[in-house]
């Protein structure tokens, strides 16, 4: 597997620093953005972790008409360019379209590819040669050896700018499980594999006109995917997920965060000792 870089000091794979991709569902504010931003990259430098900043400037899959999606590609860019500037951290975004790839990548440092959007072909390839990293999130309705597929089309341009994320599969309606095999399974396709602990437990559609979730199994879902051999972690966090416009009922509350991350890390070390044991043998 080789290592991705995403930045000029972050990089994610084999002997890398643990990854923490984080932020807020989709950029209420400004002052919001800039809140979780300035907390996050504390708790990165004093965890010594990699971070990326995520914050989407468009949900364009929300399940109802009227649900909240964001400031749109300028004023969110816009955003995003000043939480580059201000922490100097990277910074990932999802597209939706192959006319958002040019300008995103302008100033993202990951294309996301969301997970519905995971067998688009002409996304995939354009993302790939925007020349900027591309995390592919595995669909809800994907095995993860069918992401196979998907890989190689982005990695027939951009062999060494991939990510995979697991984020659930379907399981009956309005429900996610995550089985945790799939996590080795992409990691063989020669990816670097995170870990989306918050979209993992959304109820999709499960309040009716919006996503519910369970963001009680974030804590022990994540200890379990760390223990597997995760490369790193996604999660969206906000300071109040009662009041959050978007994924609320599976955000982690931004106060919680240090202490699981802290957990993660702890579990990290240990799984990374055992491999390079048997490694040694």
């Amino acid at each position: 597997m080789q290592t991705v870089a995403i930045s000029e000091t972050v990089k994610v794979g084999p002997g890398q620093p643990f990854l923490f991709i984080a932020g807020p569902c989709v950029l209420e504010s400004e002052a919001l953005a800039h809140q979780v931003a300035a907390a996050m990259q504390q708790v990165a430098n004093r965890l010594g972790v990699g971070f990326v900043f995520k914050a989407s400037f468009d949900k364009a899959n929300r399940t109802s008409l009227d649900s909240f999606r964001g400031p749109g590609i300028d004023e969110g860019l816009a955003i995003l360019a000043g939480i580059k500037q201000e922490f100097g951290v990277p910074v990932v975004a999802d597209v939706h379209e192959v006319a958002q790839v040019e300008k995103a990548a302008a100033v993202l440092d990951v294309l996301q590819i969301p997970a519905f959007l995971c067998r688009q072909t002409d996304l995939l390839v354009a993302a790939a040669q925007s020349g900027r990293v591309v995390n592919l999130k595995k669909g809800q309705f994907l095995s993860p050896w069918d992401m196979a597929h998907a890989v190689a089309k982005v990695k027939a341009i951009a062999p060494e700018r991939l990510l995979l994320t697991e984020r659930g599969s379907c399981f009956g309606y309005n429900n996610l499980v995550v089985d945790m095999r799939a996590l080795p399974v992409m990691r063989s396709l020669g990816c670097p594999v995170i870990y989306d602990a918050t979209h993992s437990v959304q109820l999709p559609g499960g309040a009716g006109g919006s996503s519910g979730g369970q963001r009680e199994f974030i804590p022990p879902l994540a200890r379990a995917a760390v223990a597997a051999g995760v490369d790193g972690l996604f999660m969206e966090v906000h300071p109040n997920p009662a009041r959050a416009l978007c994924d609320g009922p599976n955000s982690m509350p931004l106060e919680r965060v240090e202490s699981l991350v802290r957990e993660l890390l702890a579990i990290h070390r240990l799984v990374r000792r055992e491999g390079e044991s048997h490694d040694g043998h």
